[in-house]
């Protein structure tokens, strides 16, 4: 038997319009509908598609990366401040009649590199996108300054840098920043769009011109930092990696060639297989290094006890470095330097992964690949697995270009990390 409801009317009697219900009397909204999957704004609402989790942080809120990856440039830059006055006191108190010269320029280019660190970590990094290409064609047009007779400035047979005896700067740190923002932007543009070579072209023929005006100063070791930059963000980018193999094997062959057209070069490169059969030419510097990586045994001798700073070991502030850190602290202090690279490797990939955008993503991988490939090159040369390249230990070697384009770098990626 069919029944009435009695119940009282609590509601307002509805119609529904295109829009939706609306209650009687009132007008319906002329707002458009609001796309699935996001709010009210048009912002991206709810979990993504692939991961689950939701698309955006709320604004303020930071994750573990972004904190893990703060304390890690804190403490790599210490590191470095302290180990730069251990490894150059003694030098630069015979060649300056002072033990702090280093020390002193390494807190001025540590506290312009800070500049540069919170500059990147304010400004949002999709701003860099725009004057990506500006960049890049400033970097070139420094790296062809240097070239020149009377412009460039010259020292231990390179011409790398641009400036007065007091104050430099190498060009060749800014192409490393200057290629990640160029291949980052190029790569997000024409995903998948065309062929793959329509997408790598540009990257490609740009990285070509960087390794050849790099290689003209000369400077192998700076090219290959570039060249894992390229793979790192190709390879996040998608290509085949059977495409990237070939490229990568044709890259090798072309760099051994460069290297074989100048036979100190050659000799200095080769001399890492067997350093100490002429450990008084070619090999002196590698050799001095294994002598004072086997002096510091399991503990070290202690901070400022290293005999290879004495002169003995070239550049022990800056490209062999680790050398000095492996003397005064020992397997544990050179384990403890590797951990803390490694460490920055997994943050800078795990913010490449939950990055806000393709382009963001493409940048934490270039800047993860610049940075941790740096170290491999710069220790693997130490420990005399690879080639003496010359190439500076990040954060922690002496060197104004170097330490604040890195900064800069780790702000970049600390700016991604704080909206991933």
């Amino acid at each position: 038997m069919p029944t009435t409801d009695l119940r009282p009317a609590r509601r307002a009697a509805t119609t529904r319009t295109r829009t939706g219900p609306v209650r009687q009397g009132r007008r319906p909204s002329a707002r458009l509908p609001v796309p699935p999957g996001t709010d009210p704004g048009g912002r991206a609402a709810g979990p993504t598609a692939r991961s689950g989790r939701p698309a955006h942080r709320p604004a303020g809120v930071k994750g573990g990366s972004y904190y893990l990856l703060v304390v890690l440039t804190v403490v790599l830059c210490l590191i470095g401040v302290v180990m730069v006055l251990s490894a150059s006191s003694i030098v630069s108190l015979s060649s300056y009649g002072t033990p702090w010269h280093y020390f002193v320029r390494q807190w001025i280019w540590l506290l312009v590199g800070t500049g540069g660190f919170v500059l990147a970590l304010r400004v949002d990094h999709e701003r860099w996108r725009r004057p990506s290409r500006l960049i890049m064609y400033a970097t070139m047009f420094l790296l062809f300054a240097v070239l020149v007779p009377g412009v460039g400035v010259r020292a231990y047979g390179a011409s790398r840098w641009l400036g007065t005896s007091s104050v430099q700067i190498q060009p060749s740190e800014v192409a490393k920043l200057a290629l990640v923002l160029f291949a980052a932007d190029v790569l997000d543009r024409r995903a998948g769009r065309g062929r793959w070579m329509y997408q790598a072209g540009p990257v490609l023929a740009v990285l070509v011109l960087l390794v050849g005006l790099v290689m003209a100063q000369p400077d192998m070791g700076t090219t290959l930092v570039l060249v894992l930059i390229a793979v790192g963000m190709l390879f996040t980018a998608g290509l085949p990696a059977r495409n990237m193999a070939a490229l990568g094997g044709a890259g090798v062959v072309v760099l051994a060639i460069m290297a074989k057209a100048a036979p100190y070069r050659w000799r200095r490169i080769m001399s890492f297989t067997h350093p100490l059969k002429d450990a008084q030419n070619s090999g002196y510097q590698a050799a001095q290094g294994l002598y004072a990586l086997s002096h510091g045994h399991l503990f070290g001798d202690g901070i400022g006890s290293s005999i290879a700073s004495y002169g003995y070991l070239p550049n022990a502030q800056t490209d062999y470095i680790f050398a000095i850190i492996g003397e005064e602290t020992g397997l544990v202090g050179g384990v403890f330097i590797c951990g803390l690279f490694l460490t920055l490797m997994l943050v800078g990939v795990r913010i490449a992964c939950r990055a806000p955008s393709r382009f963001a993503a493409l940048v934490a991988a270039g800047i993860t690949s610049w940075l941790v490939g740096q170290a491999v090159i710069n220790i693997g040369a130490v420990v005399g697995v690879l080639p003496v390249t010359g190439v500076p230990l990040p954060f922690i070697s002496f060197g104004g270009s170097a330490l604040v384009i890195s900064l800069f770098g780790a702000g970049l990626l600390a700016n991604i990390a704080k909206q991933s």
